[in-house]
């Protein structure tokens, strides 16, 4: 029997393809047969996938380009309709965030928030979903959103909402798409081990130069996670090749939690004494 979660023949378009979640994403995707072009404003980070997709033997191209900059999207999803003359999948995961009270963020950090993490995957939507639905073989898209977009999120409220709207514009396109056999679904991570969440925010990505941590943040960190640590960005991978492939031929409009259950947990933290508390020192249960 064909292994259901194969690519084989397919392109996939992964914005934000070059470090963390969208590479990882990338990767299994190309693990699971498919072609992939990345789109990623660190050139030195799309050459070193690219590289990677070529020794699982998948054709690649690195397209490095601003996902803040919508006609550079549009240009990127042209080229690779113009070298693959498909695209089966979209992975919209460019986004970033940077702490700061409301109040204290000017307009042009809205702005940039915006563009960043709704915008573009407004705008490759837009240019990729005609270009499956020429080719007449449906299609998926995956937006990759974040727990954040269904919870209160202080001093990252800006990205909140861009990821609410995500995960709103997710629901809708599953409908509006649905005639033409393509899937629209999204993944919500959270706490997951990546190079900006370790200080890697700039060049190649090199573990070498990840911060180190104190054992009692780990714990403080692996505390507020059900599954008692935090993710990797495979695991992500692995989420999206499920939604992207035939096993899922019959899931649309859905937003999936990859978050070792702290969506679930709704607040709760393992405390001290390894009993479920809403806060140090107030424990409920055994």
């Amino acid at each position: 029997m064909t292994e259901r979660w194969r690519l084989d023949g397919q392109v996939a378009f992964v914005t934000g393809g070059g470090g963390g979640i969208g590479r990882a994403i990338a990767l299994r995707l190309a693990e699971a047969g498919a072609d992939i072009a990345l789109f990623e404003v660190v050139p030195e980070r799309a050459e070193e996938v690219a590289a990677r997709v070529r020794e699982l033997g998948r054709r690649t191209l690195a397209l490095p380009g601003d996902a803040m900059d919508a006609e550079a999207i549009r240009a990127a999803i042209a080229r690779t309709d113009a070298e693959f003359g498909r695209i089966d999948i979209l992975v919209n995961n460019a986004g970033g965030v940077s702490a700061r009270p409301f109040l204290e963020q000017g307009e042009r950090s809205w702005r940039r928030h915006i563009d960043l993490n709704l915008v573009s995957m407004l705008a490759a939507t837009h240019a990729a979903a005609p270009v499956m639905i020429r080719g007449g073989r449906g299609g998926a898209i995956l937006n990759v959103a974040s727990i954040e977009a269904e919870r209160a999120a202080p001093n990252f409220a800006v990205y909140a909402a861009c990821k609410a709207g995500m995960v709103s514009f997710t629901r809708s396109m599953a409908v509006e798409l649905s005639g033409q056999g393509i899937r629209v679904n999204c993944i919500a991570p959270d706490h997951t081990v990546t190079p900006g969440t370790m200080g890697n925010r700039a060049g190649p990505v090199d573990p070498a130069s990840w911060r180190s941590r104190d054992p009692a943040e780990v714990d403080a960190m692996n505390r507020l996670i059900p599954l008692g640590r935090e993710g990797v960005d495979g695991e992500c991978g692995d989420a999206a090749v499920f939604l992207c492939s035939a096993m899922a031929s019959y899931v649309t409009g859905v937003t999936l939690p990859v978050d070792g259950g702290t969506w679930a947990a709704g607040g709760w933290v393992r405390g001290r004494d390894g009993r479920w508390t809403l806060n140090e020192g107030l424990s409920f249960g055994g």
